[in-house]
C-alpha cells in the first residue's frame, strides 16, 4: 500500500510540475496576431480625431501601422470604387458609403458618430455675423463646401430651414478647405461642422446655429471587402467604435449615433 501511495504522490508531482510550466493564456494574445499596415480613407472632418486614434491604435497593437488619407467623402468614395487600395472607409454621410456598398466594395457599414453645423466667422468677426440670416447680407463673403460633399449638403439643409439664400464666393472640396478660407480672412464666414470650429480654437469665431435651424449628418465606417489586410481593418473599425475611440470623438464635439 505504501508503495502504491508513493507512486500516486509522485505522479501528482509530475502532473503539477507540467501544469506549472505551461504559460497562462494571455488575454491580449488576440492583439498580438495583428501586424502589418492598413490604409484608412476618412472624411476631412475626421482629421484630428483619426490622427489621434491612429496613434492610440498603433500603441495598443505594436507592429501595426495605420496610414491615413483624408478628403471629401464623395471624392474618397469615387477613388475606392475606381480601385484605389484602401482597407477602411469612414464617410461623413451615408450617401457616399452607400455607393461603396452598392459597388461591392463594402458588405455593410455602421454609423459611429454624428456631427452638426456651426458658423465659423473670421477672427474678430469683422462682418458681425450673428445668425444664419446674416450670411445672406449684402457684401458678406461666405465660403461653403461644394454641394456634392456632405458639409455642403448639410449646409444647404440649414439654409432651407432658415429660409435664406446664401451666395458663396467660394465653393471648396471639403470642410478643411472651407475653414482655411475663414482662418486666412479670405472670407467673412463659412458654414462648417461644430467639430471643426472647436479644433480651430482662436483662429475663428464660432457662431452657434439654433437647434431648430441646425442639421446633422451620420458618419458610417466599414472595413472594405477587398482590404489587403482584412483582420487589421476590422480591428481598427472595432477600435473606433469602442469606448476609447468614442471618448476621443466625443471630446472633439462629435455626438453618439
Amino acid at each position: 500500500m505504501n508503495k502504491l501511495m508513493a507512486s500516486i504522490a509522485a505522479l501528482g508531482l509530475i502532473v503539477t510540475g507540467c501544469s506549472s510550466s505551461t504559460p497562462a493564456a494571455n488575454p491580449g494574445s488576440g492583439s498580438s496576431a495583428l501586424s502589418g499596415s492598413i490604409t484608412v480613407f476618412a472624411a476631412a472632418s475626421l482629421t484630428g480625431t483619426f490622427t489621434q486614434l491612429k496613434t492610440q491604435f498603433e500603441q495598443a497593437h505594436p507592429g501595426t501601422t495605420v496610414k491615413l488619407n483624408f478628403g471629401g467623402s464623395s471624392a474618397l468614395a469615387t477613388q475606392i470604387d475606381q480601385g484605389a487600395p484602401a482597407d477602411v472607409f469612414a464617410s461623413a454621410a451615408t450617401t457616399n458609403m452607400d455607393t461603396v456598398v452598392k459597388a461591392g466594395n463594402a458588405r455593410s457599414s455602421t454609423v459611429f458618430v454624428k456631427n452638426t453645423m456651426e458658423i465659423a466667422a473670421a477672427p474678430g468677426n469683422p462682418a458681425h455675423i450673428d445668425s444664419v440670416s446674416d450670411l445672406a447680407g449684402r457684401g458678406v463673403k461666405v465660403a461653403l463646401c461644394d454641394p456634392t460633399v456632405p458639409c455642403g449638403v448639410v449646409a444647404a439643409e440649414v439654409f432651407a430651414k432658415a429660409n435664406v439664400t446664401v451666395k458663396p464666393v467660394s465653393l471648396e472640396a471639403d470642410v478643411k478647405s472651407t475653414l482655411a478660407k475663414v482662418e486666412l480672412r479670405e472670407v467673412d464666414a463659412g458654414v462648417v461642422y461644430v467639430t471643426d470650429v472647436r479644433a480651430a480654437g482662436t483662429k475663428v469665431v464660432g457662431v452657434p446655429i439654433p437647434a431648430d435651424l441646425n442639421a446633422s449628418t451620420d458618419y458610417p465606417i466599414a472595413a472594405l471587402t477587398h482590404a489587403p489586410n482584412a483582420s487589421l481593418a476590422r480591428a481598427f473599425v472595432a477600435y473606433v467604435e469602442s469606448a476609447p475611440g468614442q471618448q476621443v470623438l466625443a471630446a472633439a464635439g462629435f455626438v453618439g449615433p
